[in-house]
């Protein structure tokens, strides 16, 4: 039996580059791109339209960046497993996207070696990320090792208090935090009760500045 092709949506704003992404998928009959995008406005319908597997995302594009539409994506809850592609090789922004849930970072300087491989990894539900920038990973793994150290009781933590926990690293408010993951303003101070409870953190500055510090992380 046919396995059923991998469905593809390409958005970048230079249609050289988006070419290029395209003739790298060569003769590769298990990825089928159902459309292009050339800014966020449009790759968002577009991701809302076709549901495809896999999107592929330019971290700086008109309208909506990257980041914006992807956030959008995964707060409708969108099929789309997310792959960014980017220029620089920036630690924060390879953190911040690997915080948001997106499964693929692709530098553009490899894009067209990489693509196939990283379309392919990102449907099959695995992370993929640009052989050269393959340390931030390395990094991020080890921090991650060294947090728990300091603070095993983030395993104790439920799926919405991390949640809150990354909304509050942002610096967003209570209010913002309730309108974002649709509960009320009293639940989100209740969570950040919870929160501090079982990190053993008093006050809701220091809960703040443990939220800043570890923000890769969390």
């Amino acid at each position: 039996m046919t396995k059923p092709k991998i469905k593809v949506v390409i958005a970048d704003d230079h249609p050289i580059f988006r070419k290029g992404l395209m003739l790298a998928f060569g003769s590769e009959y298990s990825i089928e791109v159902v459309g292009e995008a050339a800014d966020g406005l449009q790759a968002l319908y577009l991701a809302e339209k076709q549901k495809p597997d896999v999107i592929v995302l330019d971290i700086e594009m008109p309208g909506l960046n990257g980041l914006q539409v992807a956030g959008e994506i995964l707060r409708r809850q969108l099929p789309s497993g997310i792959i960014f592609l980017t220029m620089y090789k920036e630690e924060d922004m390879f953190n911040e996207a690997m915080n948001m849930g997106v499964r693929g970072y692709v530098l553009k300087e490899s894009a067209v070696s990489d693509i196939t491989d990283a379309i392919k990894t990102v449907a099959s539900g695995q992370n993929y990320i640009s052989p050269s920038i393959s340390e931030y990973l390395a990094k991020r793994n080890d921090y991650a090792i060294s947090l728990l150290k300091k603070k095993p009781q983030l395993e104790n933590l439920t799926q919405m208090e991390r949640k809150v926990l990354r909304l509050i690293a942002g610096n967003r408010t209570s209010k913002e935090i309730g309108d974002e993951l649709h509960i009320s303003h009293r639940t989100v101070e209740n969570h950040r009760a919870n929160i501090c409870n079982k990190l053993e953190i008093h006050g809701s500055h220091s809960l703040l500045k443990f939220a800043i510090e570890f923000k890769a992380v969390l």
